[in-house]
């Protein structure tokens, strides 16, 4: 099983950026996804770093694909989607608007945000040139288990969200800007603040939900420690790790090791949760009652 690295969802200033996707170059990861997922009015402060990022991934061995938008409302985000097949390396489409600006017949991967809920979707997917699709993370594992045997069937590699904090909404408004009294034209970029996600909480003050701008994330990580062997037994081909602003090499590590068969179950997760206050990780929409669920040991809110 291969491990991808997830576009960032998160606005991150432009030097830690770079200097993110610089030390992927040595992670033990097959796949990087780059790119703005999010909100088009982040990319101009690191597009111009995305070609030298792009080079020193593939240098170092690395498979390189650029994201789609989640959301394309406007003329200058058409443009850019547009673009990305420019730049000479395949684009995952994560809004099925951005099918339309690439040739007829190219090669391209589908992200989580595209709803391959069945067969037939995932079978026209792969009628349209798509070679890996990564699935909606919030799929049971009989669905994942279902829609990995049809994507043996056509070709498609298929992967699931294996750890980080899940993308369940975008949103034309902006939370973050309405939270500083600000309009979305006029953000001033309140999200770079919070560069893992802002914390809401419920008015019982229980962990809810994580804001990104314009993005919903859940408040808890996944964390596929608990379900790797189920995984493999189902046909998936990778695990997708989405990007974090701390310890996200050591996450890289333990997955690979986790995947070898070197790191016993439990010790992923537990290290995981150690890597900073108020952790907590789900696991449940693979096999829980809820999504928030865990099979292992949570620490108290």
């Amino acid at each position: 099983m291969e491990l991808t690295v997830a576009p960032s969802q998160f606005f991150w200033a432009a030097e830690e950026w770079e200097r993110f996707y610089q030390d992927l170059a040595t992670a033990p990861v097959e796949r990087v996804v780059l790119g703005e997922l999010v909100c088009s009015k982040r990319l101009p402060f690191y597009q111009d770093w995305i070609p030298a990022a792009v080079e020193t991934l593939q240098s170092a061995g690395k498979e390189v694909l650029l994201t789609s938008l989640a959301l394309i409302t406007l003329k200058r985000e058409r443009k850019q989607n547009a673009q990305l097949a420019d730049m000479g390396v395949e684009i995952e489409i994560n809004d099925l608007t951005a099918l339309s600006y690439l040739p007829e017949g190219a090669r391209f991967s589908v992200g989580p945000l595209i709803n391959t809920y069945n067969e037939s979707t995932l079978r026209w997917l792969a009628s349209r040139g798509a070679a890996r699709i990564c699935l909606p993370p919030e799929l049971p594992l009989d669905s994942v288990t279902a829609l990995a045997k049809a994507g043996s069937e056509c070709g498609v590699a298929v992967e699931v969200w294996g750890h980080g904090r899940i993308p369940l909404a975008i949103s034309g408004r902006c939370y973050h800007a309405r939270l500083h009294g600000r309009t979305k034209d006029n953000c001033q970029f309140a999200c770079e603040d919070d560069p893992d996600g802002l914390e809401v909480r419920t008015l019982e003050g229980k962990p809810f939900l994580s804001m990104n701008g314009v993005q919903t994330l859940s408040d808890s990580y996944a964390c596929a420690d608990y379900q790797i062997e189920d995984l493999k037994a189902a046909g998936v081909s990778a695990l997708r790790l989405s990007p974090q602003s701390k310890g996200f090499g050591e996450i890289c590590t333990l997955y690979r090791q986790r995947l070898q068969g070197t790191l016993p179950v439990g010790t992923l997760s537990a290290k995981a949760i150690a890597q900073g206050e108020g952790i907590r990780l789900s696991d449940g929409f693979l096999k829980g009652e809820t999504g928030v669920s865990w099979s292992g040991s949570q620490p108290a809110a």
